[in-house]
């Protein structure tokens, strides 16, 4: 036997679900999620493609596993500790966790997913809002709000046109196309970001705590 087959042949024997979507990520995070075919995950592993599926049923199974794989890294909030820091902390890290893997949030909106890591990080989640006295209703509507700003924000920040090191170059270079006496408000706006007076970059954690500042004001009134 060649070297060449007893490499494939022990890469084979070795193979696992958890080496599968270790290599998958990898690919994802290099190329995007869309360039990933069986094919392509078979050829990095050194296999034959037929061999995955005896882990991984078919590409939407391996898709409902990455992004089970990407909530698995996420912060579990503490139901022990108070729900207002603990979820702070929580989303904050499900935030930084989706930077790092551009592709998984398109791909955790697009899915309906019942994975382990999945149903585990939400029922936290709604664990620290009704143990902190907040009805179902409120609950489901704070945890919305808490999740449509943690994926809308970092779709937005992943597909920015400008990079925030360049906002004040970029104000500089489009005010001429900002006249004063048409956009008086983003004109003077614009100003202030060439000035250095302000960064003019979007804060997640400024977005976060109106959220939650707002629900801890309607939990003060319901109680």
């Amino acid at each position: 036997m060649t070297k060449a087959k007893q490499n494939k042949r022990a890469s084979r024997q070795a193979l696992s679900r958890e080496k599968i979507l270790k290599k998958a990520v990898s690919l994802a995070d290099k190329h995007g999620v869309d360039a990933l075919s069986m094919r392509k995950l078979a050829h990095a592993l050194n296999v034959e493609a037929m061999s995955l599926y005896n882990h991984i049923d078919n590409k939407e199974d391996l898709f409902d596993s990455l992004v089970d794989w990407v909530v698995s890294q996420f912060q579990l909030p503490d139901e022990n500790k108070h729900w207002k820091e603990s979820l702070r902390r929580s989303v904050i890290s499900s935030h930084d966790v989706l930077l790092k893997h551009p592709w998984a949030t398109l791909l955790l909106l697009s899915r309906i997913n019942t994975g382990d890591s999945i149903m585990a990080y939400s029922n936290a989640c709604f664990g620290s809002l009704l143990n902190a006295g907040f009805s179902h209703a409120l609950t489901d509507h704070g945890w919305n709000a808490l999740n449509n700003h943690l994926y809308g924000f970092t779709l937005t920040e992943i597909n920015l046109p400008i990079n925030p090191d360049d906002y004040s170059k970029a104000a500089e270079e489009y005010l001429p196309m900002v006249p004063v006496e048409r956009y008086p408000h983003i004109h003077s706006m614009m100003q202030i970001i060439i000035k250095g007076e302000h960064s003019g970059v979007n804060d997640f954690n400024f977005g976060l705590d109106l959220i939650l500042n707002g629900l801890e004001g309607i939990l003060a009134e319901n109680h």
